[in-house]
């Protein structure tokens, strides 16, 4: 128990600490059967394959900017599996399931943290919520990619991811490299604000070695958490700065830097961000512009990410209001282009991929 000393000192700024259901609870709740978890398993080599360069098709990281509705989420995740079986022979296809959206400075943080999207921040639904959609879109078929902001969320939901991400403004954080060190799955590692490649290659480099961290464990008790490293690291290019980094003279100064050698393949680019000078419209030119670099051979490249969603563009949230009076299945964070242009350019690319084979 604090003492009367060390409450006067203590805690003053904190309005509440409201206790949280611990992982195994939580996740006994929604429990995910034997023969998912082998999936998942299976997914996650099959990207490992792709960054060996054992398989050398393109890694696709495909879906909304956030996941904010989840009849939405499926709707997208049904349509994205039918896709993803007509083009499978060409692209591994991931689907992007993202929960947690790190702010510049205020705004919406995602449905864990806020999940009806009304300032009420009920936590602990979010997570619940959370691994409920992973599971499902789990079970349609589809990997899961998400990126991970809060260090305790792993805990809650990665027995359902496939390929994590480390975000722009987090890749340069000790505490998110030792976290991606202990992640059971390929990480990619964004290229900074401001385009810097150096902190990502930093990034990479920590979280291949061991390390020893604060979290919980599985019954929610703070521990000290000991890793082995993950090996299975990438660099993800998304401009900044006011700059692209796509280019073909871009992928081979990374390629140099990387020192990529052999098959493996470590470059994957985001076609949406810095990249697309954040008009959503132009992510179609950046990934034709990768396409045609990946047929003339540049074998280093591992794949792309699209920001996309049912409806084109975006909305605002109106604040309290939660999803009363949006419109279904268009994003309420980054602009995002249509399923119909989504459907349209990866078919399109896959048809030159064939016609490259005869």
């Amino acid at each position: 128990m604090m003492s009367a000393a060390n409450e006067i000192t203590t805690n003053i700024r904190v309005t509440q600490f409201t206790p949280l259901k611990a992982p195994d609870a939580l996740c006994g709740e929604i429990e995910v059967a034997a023969e998912l978890s082998n999936d998942v398993l299976r997914h996650r080599e099959a990207i490992r394959r792709t960054l060996r360069g054992d398989d050398q098709r393109l890694l696709l990281v495909v879906g909304p900017c956030s996941i904010h509705d989840e009849e939405a989420a499926y709707d997208y995740a049904n349509r994205l599996k039918v896709l993803s079986d007509k083009i499978s022979t060409n692209f591994l296809v991931v689907m992007r399931v993202y929960f947690e959206k790190p702010r510049t400075t205020v705004g919406w943080k995602g449905l864990i943290n806020d999940p009806f999207m009304d300032g009420s921040c009920e936590i602990e639904e979010g997570l619940r919520k959370a691994r409920a959609i992973f599971r499902t879109i789990a079970e349609i078929g589809l990997p899961c990619g998400t990126e991970f902001l809060d260090p305790i969320v792993p805990q809650y939901t990665a027995d359902l991811i496939s390929w994590a991400a480390i975000g722009a403004r987090t890749t340069e954080s000790q505490t998110h490299r030792e976290m991606a060190s202990g992640l059971s799955m390929p990480v990619g590692f964004k290229n900074a604000t401001d385009g810097g490649l150096q902190i990502a290659l930093d990034a990479m480099v920590s979280a291949r070695h061991p390390h020893a961290f604060l979290g919980i464990d599985s019954s929610g008790q703070t521990a000290v958490v000991k890793t082995t490293g993950n090996s299975d690291g990438h660099v993800i290019l998304r401009g900044g700065g006011g700059k692209t980094n796509f280019s073909e003279s871009d992928i081979a100064t990374t390629k140099a830097t990387l020192k990529v050698n052999g098959k493996a393949r470590s470059i994957m680019v985001d076609c949406s961000h810095g990249n697309s000078n954040k008009d959503f419209r132009r992510q179609s030119a950046v990934f034709e512009s990768l396409m045609e670099q990946y047929i003339q051979g540049d074998q280093a490249i591992l794949g792309m990410m699209l920001e996309s969603f049912i409806v084109e563009g975006r909305q605002e949230l109106p604040p309290g209001n939660g999803k009363k009076g949006l419109v279904y299945g268009q994003s309420i964070t980054d602009a995002c282009i249509s399923w119909e242009t989504t459907e349209a350019l990866l078919t399109r690319a896959n048809e030159a991929l064939e016609a490259r084979k005869k």
